[in-house]
C-alpha cells in the first residue's frame, strides 16, 4: 500500500537558470549510480534476499524514488526558462531537439537508461556488496556535483542526498553483518 505525500522528501530550490548545472545532475536522474538505477535495483534483489533485510531493500528503494522525484525537481527548476541556446551552450543542445526540456532518462554523456545498469545476483551478500558500492558511488557524484555548484540553495539539497546516500550505505553494511551473522550461527547449530 502506498502513501504517497504530495511534496518532496526534502525542500528543492535553485538560484537561477542553469541549464549547465542540469546536465550534471542528469547523470543522477537517469545514471548507472542514479536514483533510478538504485530504486529498481533494490526493489528488485527484495525477491531473492532473506527475510531478515527485505523491508531494508524496500524501505531505500522507495526512497530512491523520492530522490529520483527531488532530482527531476532540480533539473526541471535548473531548465524551465532555458532557451534553445543556453540549452546548447550547456552540452544540451541534442537533448533540446529531442525532448525539449522535458526530462528524459539518460545519462550526463546523453546515453539512455538501461537495465544493465542495475544488477541481481541472487547471491545476498554480493547484492548487498553491489548495493553498498552503488550507494558510494552516488555520494561521490553527488560531492562532486556540489564541488562543481555555484548555488548555495540547489547545494543545500545536494548535501541532504549525499547524505542519505551515507546512510544508505551503513543500512547495507549492517544488512551483510546481520546475514553473514546468521549464516555463521547455522553453521554451528
Amino acid at each position: 500500500m502506498w502513501y504517497y505525500e504530495k511534496k518532496l522528501q526534502y525542500p528543492v530550490k535553485v538560484t537561477e537558470c542553469n541549464p549547465r548545472l542540469a546536465k550534471y545532475l542528469i547523470e543522477q536522474y537517469g545514471g548507472a549510480d542514479g536514483e533510478l538505477s538504485a530504486a529498481l535495483r533494490y526493489l528488485n534483489q527484495r525477491y531473492s534476499i532473506p527475510d531478515k533485510v527485505i523491508g531494508l531493500l524496500t524501505d531505500i528503494g522507495t526512497e530512491e524514488f523520492a530522490h529520483l522525484e527531488m532530482i527531476a525537481t532540480m533539473i526541471y527548476k535548473l531548465t524551465k526558462d532555458a532557451t534553445p541556446e543556453q540549452m546548447k551552450e550547456a552540452g544540451l543542445g541534442a537533448h533540446y531537439a529531442n525532448h525539449d526540456h522535458a526530462l528524459y532518462y539518460n545519462n550526463a554523456a546523453g546515453s539512455p537508461w538501461t537495465a544493465t545498469y542495475i544488477q541481481a545476483k541472487g547471491d545476498p551478500i554480493a547484492d548487498l556488496y553491489e548495493d553498498i558500492a552503488a550507494e558510494e558511488k552516488a555520494r561521490a557524484t553527488y560531492q562532486w556535483i556540489i564541488n562543481m555548484s555555484d548555488d548555495p540553495c540547489l547545494n543545500d539539497s545536494l548535501k541532504f542526498l549525499r547524505q542519505r546516500e551515507v546512510v544508505h550505505s551503513q543500512r547495507f553494511r549492517e544488512a551483510v553483518e546481520i546475514l553473514k551473522f546468521e549464516k555463521d550461527r547455522k553453521q554451528f547449530f
